[in-house]
C-alpha cells in the first residue's frame, strides 16, 4: 500500500513503495509480457467477482419463478454474496498480508469457481441462498488480493497506470454483468449466470499461477486474527440486513427489538478494535479525513449503485422487455468505464480527487432521476438519456475514488486498507437492496405486478439520487483544502 502524501483538494497522490512488495528486481513493467499477463489475470479475476454481484440481478425474476421464490428470498440471493464479501473481505486482505497475497488471490480464484458450480445445479430457494453465502466467501479471498497484488507487484513509476486499468475493467465487469447475464437467461438457463464463471476462472488461472510474484507483509507474519472483530462484524451487518429485509412484514416491536442486536454488535466491533493488539481494522486508518470522507462517500454511492441496478432490471422486466434487452441497457456505463476511467485518473492526477468525486456522484444522481420517465410501458428513449448521463457520472468518480482510497492508507496495511473500501462497498449495497424495498413498499411478489412495481420503483430512485447527491457532499466538504491527512 502507498503509505503517500494525502492529496489535498488540489495536490494528487504522491506514490511510495509499499510494505511488502516483491525484490526491486522482481518488480514488473505495465508494457511488459509478464507484466501485461498479470495485470489480465488481476483485472479479469476481481471482475468476475465483481460482474457475479451484478449478472445475478437481470435473473432474478426468471430464478424466482422458476425456484417459487419471493421477493425477500431473491432479496436474499443478491444479499447472501454481498455478505459474506462484506463481513469477510478484510479477513482475506489480512490472510493476505500474512499467509501471502498471491496464494490467498489464487485460493479465492478456486474456491469461487468451485461455489460456482454448485449454485449452478441449486434446486430450492434456501439451497441458492446458502451457496451464494459461500461464493461469496471465495470472491472475499481473491477481491482484495487483487489490488493489493497490483501494489506490490508493479515499479512506481506503473502503479497508477496499473491500478487506473484495473479500476476501469472491473467498473466494466460491474456494468457488463446485465447484459451478460440477460443474454444467458434469454438463449440457456439462468443456472448459466453461474455456470459461465467457471471458464473465466480457468483462464485466471492460467495467466496468474505463474507470472504473478508472491508477496506479503513481514511485519504482519504470526500475528494472531482477530477473531472477535471478524464474528462481531459479521454479525452486525447480518443482523442489520435480516431486520431492513422483513421491516415491511414484521410489527415495529419486531424491528426496535431486532436493531438493537447489530447496534450492540457494531458498538462491540468498535470496542474489540480500539482494545486489540492486532485489531483486524486499525481505527488509526480513520484518523485521515481524506480515508473517512472516500469511504463515507463509497457507502453512500454504492449503495445507490446496487440498487439502481437491481431496480431497473426488475422494472424493465416487469413492463414486458426481455432479460436480454433489460440488460443491454447497461451497455452505456460500460463503453463510458472503458473510454473514460484513464481520463478520469488523469484530470484526479492534477486537480486532486475533490472535483471528479463531487461533479461525478451528482452527475449520477441527474441520470438517475431522468430514469423517472420509465413506466409501465417503456421505450428507448425513457431509458437511455438516464443510463447515458448515470454513466458519464460513474466513470468520473471509480478511478480517483480508489487512487484516494490507496494514497491515505498508511504504510504496511494494503490488504486490510483495500479491503476496508471493497467491504464498504459491498456493505452499501448490501443495506441498500435490503432497505428499499420496504421504505418504497415492495412486498412478496410485487416484482411481478407492472403496477406494484412502477410504484416503487420511482419512489426507489429518488431515494438513490438522494444518497448520490450526500455523496457528492461528503466529497466537497471531506476532501477540501484543509484534508491533509
Amino acid at each position: 500500500m502507498e503509505p503517500a502524501a494525502v492529496p489535498s483538494g488540489t495536490d494528487p497522490p504522491v506514490a511510495a513503495s509499499p510494505a511488502g512488495t516483491a525484490p526491486a528486481a522482481e518488480l514488473l513493467e505495465r508494457g511488459s509480457h509478464r507484466g501485461r499477463a498479470v495485470l489480465a489475470g488481476l483485472t479479469l479475476g476481481s471482475g468476475v467477482a465483481i460482474l457475479d454481484g451484478s449478472v445475478v440481478n437481470v435473473a432474478l425474476r426468471t430464478l424466482g419463478a422458476d425456484l417459487g421464490a419471493s421477493l425477500a428470498q431473491l432479496q436474499w440471493v443478491v444479499n447472501g454474496y454481498l455478505l459474506a464479501l462484506a463481513s469477510l473481505v478484510l479477513v482475506g486482505g489480512a490472510l493476505g498480508d500474512r499467509r501471502g497475497r498471491r496464494r490467498m488471490y489464487l485460493t479465492g480464484v478456486v474456491w469461487f469457481a468451485a461455489a460456482s458450480a454448485l449454485c449452478a445445479a441449486a434446486q430450492t430457494p434456501g439451497q441458492l441462498i446458502a451457496l451464494r453465502v459461500l461464493q461469496g466467501v471465495g470472491a472475499a479471498l481473491l477481491t482484495p488480493g487483487a489490488l493489493s497484488l497490483i501494489q506490490s507487484s508493479f515499479r512506481p513509476a506503473d502503479r497508477a497506470a496499473a491500478i487506473g486499468t484495473w479500476a476501469g475493467f472491473s467498473g466494466v465487469a460491474a456494468a457488463l454483468g446485465p447484459l451478460v447475464g440477460g443474454w444467458l437467461v434469454d438463449h440457456a438457463s439462468w443456472r448459466w449466470v453461474f455456470g459461465i464463471n467457471i471458464p473465466l476462472c480457468l483462464v485466471v488461472l492460467a495467466l496468474t499461477a505463474r507470472t504473478v510474484p508472491e508477496s506479503r507483509d513481514p511485519g504482519q507474519a504470526g500475528r494472531p486474527f482477530d477473531v472477535a472483530g471478524t464474528l462481531l462484524g459479521a454479525l452486525a451487518l447480518g443482523s442489520l440486513t435480516a431486520v431492513l429485509t422483513v421491516a415491511t412484514t414484521a410489527g415495529i416491536g419486531v424491528l426496535v427489538g431486532g436493531l438493537a442486536l447489530p447496534v450492540v454488535a457494531a458498538a462491540g466491533f468498535v470496542l474489540v478494535e480500539r482494545r486489540s493488539a492486532h485489531p483486524l481494522v486499525p481505527l488509526t486508518m480513520f484518523s485521515s479525513r481524506v480515508f473517512s470522507a472516500a469511504n463515507a462517500m463509497t457507502l453512500l454511492v454504492y449503495g445507490a449503485l446496487g440498487a439502481v441496478t437491481v431496480f431497473v432490471v426488475l422494472q424493465l422486466q416487469a413492463a414486458g422487455w426481455s432479460a436480454l434487452w433489460a440488460g443491454t441497457t447497461a451497455l452505456p456505463v460500460t463503453v463510458a468505464m472503458m473510454l473514460l476511467s484513464s481520463r478520469a485518473a488523469s484530470l484526479a492526477a492534477r486537480t486532486g480527487p475533490r472535483l471528479p468525486m463531487t461533479v461525478g456522484p451528482l452527475v449520477c444522481a441527474a441520470g438517475v432521476l431522468l430514469l423517472l420517465r420509465i413506466g409501465r410501458d417503456p421505450g428507448w428513449l425513457d431509458v437511455l438519456p438516464g443510463m447515458v448521463v448515470f454513466a458519464l457520472g460513474l466513470a468520473t468518480l471509480v478511478s480517483p475514488l480508489t487512487a484516494a482510497v490507496l494514497a491515505a492508507a498508511p504504510e504496511g496495511h494494503s490488504g486490510v486498507a483495500s479491503g476496508v473500501n471493497n467491504a464498504v462497498a459491498r456493505a452499501g449495497s448490501l443495506l441498500a437492496v435490503a432497505a428499499l424495498p420496504a421504505v418504497v413498499g415492495l412486498v412478496g411478489e410485487d416484482y411481478l405486478d407492472p403496477v406494484a412495481m412502477t410504484a416503487g420503483f420511482r419512489a426507489a430512485m429518488v431515494w438513490c439520487a438522494a444518497l448520490l447527491v450526500a455523496g457528492g457532499a461528503v466529497s466537497w466538504v471531506g476532501l477540501g483544502a484543509g484534508a491533509r491527512r
